[in-house]
């Protein structure tokens, strides 16, 4: 019997740096136990904007289940800037990564989406079938519409052919091998990285905005065994939020004094309020994936961003900045 191919687009990645971190945790094997063999796939393997080097490296690995992560990502100030080239260069990739995973006869597709795909003017907590209700917020609207169309292009490839294809809709993600880069990353390791600098230099550690929108923040070893879960273990095709519970959401400031103090920058810390704060806050009800997976736990926020911290620090040096 052929073992099962499950590959991972964006494989190099946080998430997909996730995953892999979630099998070494289970002995490399894969939660069922069964015969599988995983291939991560980074930019440099495919370039999936191009929709013949797509379908021939779909061609090359026949795969069983797509994990599809691979994104043009960045921060609220990338999203502002760059609308175009965010929802121009996902939504090709979106494109030929479903089409050549169905043309090799692949029936199962779990794309990661994210909480941006919302609603700026909704009820909370959020809830999956609200997704769309209303126009995302402005400063991310390019990014938000290519990730919402990810999701309908899943469901109408299911009603059309009979695929099981769905989207994973995470908060948060932050944890080792992440983006770092000071105008680019996502708040956390962004935070991150200027606290290693004022820690290095002895500056003052200045956070833009003022510190009081909330988020909920899920580690990217939890998202990464969520993902094998949904990939190998469940058939449901409805959109997921992967996220803590509403009870975990944290304002950005307390993130900012709980990164602030693992690098022993406290006393130096302040807020920006000159800065844009962004969406004040993105609350999503995980209701559906404890209905699904109600065993399913979280690592406690402060201990994953120790995890993660002690990884950037030790990794700085090679780490994406």
């Amino acid at each position: 019997m052929t073992a099962r191919c499950v590959l991972v687009t964006g494989g190099s990645g946080l998430v997909g740096q996730g995953i892999q971190q979630a099998l070494r945790e289970n002995d490399g094997a894969a939660p069922d136990g069964k015969e599988t063999k995983w291939v991560f796939l980074s930019s440099k393997d495919c370039d999936l904007t191009d929709a013949k080097a797509t379908l021939k490296m779909m061609q090359e690995y026949k795969p069983t289940q797509v994990i599809h992560l691979a994104a043009q990502v960045g921060g609220l100030f990338k999203n502002m800037r760059m609308k175009a080239d965010m929802m121009m260069d996902n939504m090709t990739m979106n494109v030929n990564v479903l089409q050549s995973a169905h043309a090799v006869g692949c029936n199962r597709v779990v794309s990661v989406t994210s909480t941006c795909v919302f609603p700026d003017k909704t009820s909370y907590p959020i809830y999956e079938d609200s997704m769309h209700d209303g126009p995302p917020h402005t400063s991310n609207e390019g990014y938000a519409y290519a990730k919402r169309m990810l999701d309908v292009m899943s469901r109408c490839y299911n009603e059309q052919h009979g695929t099981k294809f769905t989207t994973v809709i995470p908060t948060n993600v932050f944890g080792p091998h992440d983006n770092y880069n000071l105008q680019d990353s996502h708040v956390l390791p962004g935070l991150m990285h200027k606290a290693l600098i004022c820690k290095r230099d002895g500056k003052d550690f200045i956070v833009w905005g003022s510190g009081k929108p909330l988020r909920q923040f899920v580690y990217s070893v939890d998202l990464g065994r969520f993902l094998i879960w949904r990939a190998l273990q469940d058939e449901s095709v409805e959109a997921v939020c992967c996220s803590p519970d509403e009870s975990d959401e944290v304002s950005i400031e307390t993130v900012a004094r709980s990164v602030a103090k693992l690098a022993g920058v406290e006393d130096r810390l302040q807020f920006d309020t000159s800065k844009a704060d962004g969406q004040f806050k993105k609350t999503a009800s995980n209701a559906r994936l404890r209905s699904l997976c109600p065993n399913f736990k979280f690592t406690d926020f402060e201990t994953a961003l120790e995890n993660s911290w002690k990884w950037f620090e030790e990794n700085y040096d090679s780490c994406r900045k």
